[in-house]
C-alpha cells in the first residue's frame, strides 16, 4: 500500500538511493541530504511499506513565494500518477494556501509540469553556480 508522509526524520540514505536514479541528483551524500531535510520547509515522501518511492520538497516564505525542488519518483513506480499526487499535495497544502507564486526548475519535464498548470512564459530566473565561479577565478 502506498502512503504519503511529511516526516523529515527518515534515514537520508534512503533518499540518496532514490536520488541515484536521477541524473540531476547523482553524487549526493547522506550527510548533505540530512542537512537539506533539516532546512526544508515542507517535505513530502512517498512510501510503499518501508521503501521510499517518491519525494518532493518546498522552500517558502508561506506568503509570496515557494520553490519546489527534487520531485522524484522511483522509475519502477512511474506512470502511476505518484508524481502528480506529490505536486497536487504540495500545491494544495494547507500551509501553502496563501502562496502567490510557486516556482520550479526542470530540464526535461516541462510537459509534465505544464499539465499541472505551470508555464514557461514568465521565465525570469537566473542561476549562480559555485562550481562555475570557482573555475573562473
Amino acid at each position: 500500500m502506498i502512503s504519503f508522509s511529511e516526516r523529515k526524520d527518515f534515514d537520508p540514505a534512503l533518499l540518496v538511493q532514490l536520488y541515484e536514479r536521477a541524473p540531476w541528483a547523482k553524487g549526493r551524500t547522506a550527510e548533505e541530504t540530512s542537512r537539506m531535510l533539516e532546512n526544508t520547509d515542507l517535505a513530502l515522501s512517498v512510501w510503499e511499506g518501508e521503501r521510499l518511492i517518491g519525494f518532493g520538497r518546498v522552500l517558502t516564505d508561506y506568503v509570496y513565494r515557494a520553490s519546489i525542488w527534487d520531485v522524484i519518483v522511483d522509475p519502477a513506480y512511474q506512470g502511476q500518477e505518484i508524481g502528480t499526487q506529490i505536486m497536487e499535495r504540495i500545491l494544495h497544502h494547507p500551509d501553502l494556501k496563501r502562496v502567490e507564486l510557486f516556482w520550479l526548475c526542470t530540464r526535461d519535464k516541462q510537459a509534465f509540469y505544464g499539465k499541472l498548470g505551470f508555464s514557461a512564459d514568465e521565465q525570469t530566473g537566473m542561476v549562480w553556480a559555485r562550481a562555475r565561479q570557482a573555475r573562473l577565478e
